[in-house]
């Protein structure tokens, strides 16, 4: 299994979601970087679900730093988190065995496996894989911020109601930061909700857009063709689950544009370059260039559903239809959101290393 991404920076996560416990390591951080548990509580909180619009399943996320870090700072070596699970009901998933719950990797996991994969709770395919992410990357999001790098998600669209654009970056990022459920408009947040809740009534689930902003990027990150920060920002954003598509900047909107529209014209003030619009996301040429980074990710509804769904028993080979049980989110993009800062953030300390050096994030 490629449970690992990242050259200079390498996270690889572990675990099944009824297993004794699942968890990452985050291999090639700099020595000396602080390291704040608690702060590692706070994100591990906006990834928990909370009220009638997540899943009943609680994980109270008690998290052990196994290993690379000593007195509050890193070490230098690989960096060990575990999360035990406390919360399982694989009884839930007994006679799911061999249904193939549409939208899951359930089929594909009894094909690539040949049967021997854990499949109560989705196994490693599931969603509470992302607890090690979320833990990890808050180390990593603590060191950008030493570098006055901001990273922020925000949910642009869900359940018909859209928020509002992004205005002032450092104020809403430091808003966003702070929310539980992140939106930039109250009152649009208050609809995505409304329809969250529609959805659970129905036995159904939605899904959503999430937005994010990085800034403080340095000009001339990232390497042309293979490299770049669209390529290894999109391998790190579809391996959170769900995500189905990533746009970055104007996205898809720039095919219906003219070359005079889409084109960012460059400007020069007291010495600084900035483009007057950001069409192309704060990247050219798989490089950065000192523009606010800007992209979305597309999330889909969560696949199960208390809806009568046609499928197969995969080993009977015959048709049936699944009525699911168990404990299910009708939506997961605002608990995803604090997935996708943690990744982006890994991705980017990756990026940075490759090219100031693997000691600069510590520095």
């Amino acid at each position: 299994m490629k449970n690992s991404m990242g050259s200079s920076v390498i996270l690889t996560v572990f675990g099944e979601s009824h297993g004794s416990g699942i968890g990452a390591i985050l291999d090639g951080m700099a020595p000396g970087i602080e390291v704040d548990e608690d702060f590692i509580r706070f994100q591990l909180s906006l990834r928990r679900p909370v009220g009638d619009i997540s899943t009943p399943r609680k994980e109270q996320d008690n998290f052990v730093i196994e290993s690379g870090v000593f007195n509050g700072k890193t070490t230098g070596t690989p960096i060990c988190i575990v999360i035990p699970n406390e919360n399982t009901r694989s009884a839930d998933y007994g006679e799911l065995r061999a249904k193939a719950r549409p939208g899951h990797a359930d089929y594909t996991a009894y094909c690539k496996y040949h049967g021997f994969e854990d499949y109560r709770g989705g196994g490693h395919f599931s969603g509470r894989i992302t607890s090690g992410i979320v833990a990890a990357g808050a180390i990593a999001v603590s060191a950008l911020k030493k570098k006055n790098i901001y990273i922020g998600t925000h949910i642009k669209k869900l359940a018909a109601a859209c928020d509002r654009d992004f205005g002032d970056y450092s104020t809403d990022i430091i808003k966003l930061s702070k929310a539980e459920f992140a939106v930039l408009d109250g009152d649009a947040g208050e609809k995505m909700k409304s329809g969250i809740l529609n959805a659970k009534s129905d036995g159904d689930s939605v899904g959503g857009v999430l937005e994010t902003a990085v800034t403080g990027l340095p000009a001339g990150v990232g390497e042309p063709w293979f490299d770049g920060v669209e390529n290894i920002l999109s391998r790190a954003l579809f391996a959170v689950p769900a995500v189905k598509g990533v746009e970055f900047g104007g996205g898809f909107a720039l095919s219906d544009m003219t070359g005079s529209e889409a084109n960012d014209a460059f400007n020069t003030a007291d010495g600084v370059i900035t483009t007057l619009t950001n069409n192309n996301g704060g990247i050219n040429g798989g490089i950065t260039n000192g523009m606010p980074l800007i992209f979305r990710c597309a999330v889909k509804p969560t696949p199960t559903i208390h809806k009568p769904q046609q499928t197969v028993d995969f080993i009977k080979n015959e048709n049936v239809t699944l009525t699911a049980g168990g404990r299910h989110d009708p939506c997961i993009v605002h608990r995803a959101r604090v997935v996708i800062d943690s990744i982006t953030a890994i991705a980017l300390c990756d990026l940075l290393c490759g090219r100031f050096g693997t000691d600069w994030l510590g520095e």
